[in-house]
């Protein structure tokens, strides 16, 4: 029985088979895979169910929870302003920010964060849910921070870190918090279902996260990857169904840069694609320069914690990686999301992707994967 709706282009219909496969081979619930080729859509597919406890179903406007796909957001955000002449992301963070420049932080750059190479993976302060939701409270616990090692010299996932300091760049430069700028620059001009910070009337669209059994329980509380993750315990990881826990509407309502982001597959997929070819016959966001500046590797291998997950990252982005992610090739750049969600772009194939879903398996399960070789096999 077929569990989804949608379409796809006859040369795509790979696509539409791994979709239908992962409904009967993974604890599935509801999910959605969007695929622009050329800036054309080809695939727009959804199914199963949005929110478990009523029976909603999961349809063409549902949006959910997309965590860390925030940062590739973010990050483009961050190349857009330096192909406009805005940010040098190897200049001192300084230069736009001066009361960053305390405690051994003078010589980082934005592309430092966005390489996870700053020596803030996390921070030494305690903060509430109110602060955080506030911002200029993390931003003065950013500047108080000092660095966890020498900046530049290794790295670690700067989890919520990254967006609050690229956030702040960006609103030094522009006047406008992160998710203000996507959705005023990019987001609402071209029509895309993606925000840092959901307004109160998308909430019906929203879908309700579940978690699959035998995830992996964090590590302790004192644990730098627990620390990293919910910002010193102010935000409950995976907690779900608790106050600012990742179904209250009081979190998505708040601007969580590095993982808070809450869209469609249309809408990131369309953000990606609107990145590397443009939409429709527009013109593309990001020049091949600029996308070739964001997919020079930055970091890989053993960082901080000793981990090697084989992952390779450019300036935001994670890149093509074999032992990882495999995606398309070496102009292929994107973001993954705690819950098994996944968005890229690669303007050698003209690609923009995205998978959804609010059953939470993990980073780089196989749902996702298998959507993306199908998509390969489609390029020939």
């Amino acid at each position: 029985m077929q569990q989804y709706q949608g379409w796809a282009d006859e040369h795509y219909g790979a696509v539409a088979d791994a979709f239908a496969a992962n409904f009967e081979e993974f604890p599935e619930l509801g999910a959605a895979v969007t695929v622009y080729a050329g800036g054309r859509k080809v695939v727009e597919l959804w199914g199963g169910t949005a929110d478990e406890r009523t029976g909603r179903a999961w349809t063409q406007d549902t949006v959910v929870p997309v965590f860390s796909c925030a940062k590739g957001a973010v990050s483009i955000c961050a190349h857009l302003l330096a192909q406009q002449g805005r940010l040098d992301l190897d200049a001192p963070i300084a230069r736009y920010w001066p009361e960053f420049a305390r405690h051994g932080k003078q010589s980082v750059t934005t592309r430092m964060v966005l390489g996870h190479r700053a020596g803030l993976p996390a921070l030494d302060a305690v903060l509430s849910f109110e602060e955080i939701a506030a911002w200029e409270p993390v931003i003065r616990a950013i500047e108080a921070q000092e660095p966890l090692w020498e900046p530049g010299t290794t790295y670690e996932y700067h989890g919520h870190v990254l967006g609050f300091a690229v956030g702040e760049v960006i609103r030094r430069i522009t006047g406008l918090t992160p998710g203000a700028f996507l959705r005023k620059e990019l987001a609402e001009p071209l029509g895309l279902p993606v925000w840092i910070g959901l307004p109160e009337s998308e909430l019906p669209r929203l879908a309700r996260l579940v978690e699959a059994e035998g995830r992996r329980p964090m590590p302790g509380p004192e644990h730098l990857l627990t620390r990293i993750v919910t910002m010193n315990g102010a935000l409950v990881f995976p907690g779900l169904d608790v106050p600012h826990g990742w179904n209250d509407p009081a979190l998505h309502a708040i601007e969580l840069p590095g993982a808070g982001a809450v869209a469609s597959a249309t809408g990131l997929a369309g953000l990606y694609a609107a990145a590397v070819t443009g939409l429709d016959g527009g013109e593309r966001l990001l020049s091949p320069d600029t996308v070739t500046d964001a997919v020079r590797e930055v970091s890989s291998g053993a960082g901080f914690l000793g981990f090697d997950m084989g992952a390779r990252w450019g300036s935001g982005v994670l890149l093509d990686s074999p032992a990882f992610r495999r995606l398309l090739g070496g102009r292929s750049f994107g973001n993954d999301g705690a819950g098994g969600q996944f968005a890229f772009g690669d303007d050698e194939f003209g690609i923009g992707f995205a998978y959804v879903t609010n059953r939470m398996i993990g980073h780089g399960d196989a749902r996702a994967n298998r959507l993306i070789d199908a998509v390969r096999g489609c390029l020939g």
